[in-house]
């Protein structure tokens, strides 16, 4: 079973690899019709970050107080903001297939979920082949609203990547992001080798790495 297929049936609810032939032709179906609809973009810009004794994290304007987030860049010396969208005809596809099959439109949610854990693993690969080349490897991405990471940083994270002109994805005054299969993200570099998985703390068996979410 490849990857998107296992996320996209963890997202489901199923415990480990349970989903009936019924439910992973489902899923295969949706992301058939993803793959139409998707329009993925991807935008990220890199900062000079520092950390005060307080815990105080400074990126660019943004002066944030969150020691998950601390935790997440300790040793770091700069910051990739990175924002990423699968695009308005997604958002459409799901609201058409909801008046008439709810059940694949549940099944759709999960594969879109999937889909843009991949478009942004793969963009973070991209970005980590580059970004070595400094002499920098990169943590785990950390978005706003995991731990104590304010979700009020959506804001002025998604301003310093000029989101709306960039991919075309823009908030509403309650946070959320307009198209709704979007992420925004904080991803440290750091002069350290730490070779961080990409998927993040859940794949990691390191359980007592000073860095995890």
């Amino acid at each position: 079973m490849e990857r998107r297929v296992r996320e996209a049936v963890r997202y489901l609810g199923y415990r480990g690899n349970t989903a009936d032939d019924r439910t992973l032709q489902m899923i295969e179906d949706a992301f058939d019709a993803l793959q139409s609809a998707a329009g993925p973009k991807a935008i990220c810009r890199i900062f000079d970050m520092e950390q005060k004794q307080d815990g105080t994290v400074i990126i660019g304007n943004m002066n944030i107080k969150s020691e998950s987030l601390g935790r997440n860049l300790k040793g770091c010396s700069k910051v990739v903001l990175f924002g990423a969208t699968l695009g308005a005809g997604v958002d459409r596809l799901i609201a058409r297939t909801s008046v008439t099959d709810m059940a694949q439109a549940v099944v759709l949610q999960a594969c879109a979920a999937a889909m843009l854990e991949e478009f942004c693993d793969e963009k973070q690969e991209e970005i980590g082949r580059d970004i070595e080349r400094e002499g920098l490897w990169l943590r785990p991405r950390f978005s706003p609203g995991y731990g104590d990471f304010d979700i009020r940083f959506q804001e002025p994270l998604m301003r310093m990547l000029d989101c709306a002109k960039t991919i075309g994805l823009t908030m509403t005054e309650n946070y959320m992001m307009t198209p709704t299969k979007s992420v925004t993200a904080v991803i440290g570099a750091s002069p350290v080798k730490e070779r961080c998985p990409v998927q993040g703390c859940e794949v990691c068996e390191k359980r007592d790495c000073e860095y995890r979410r």
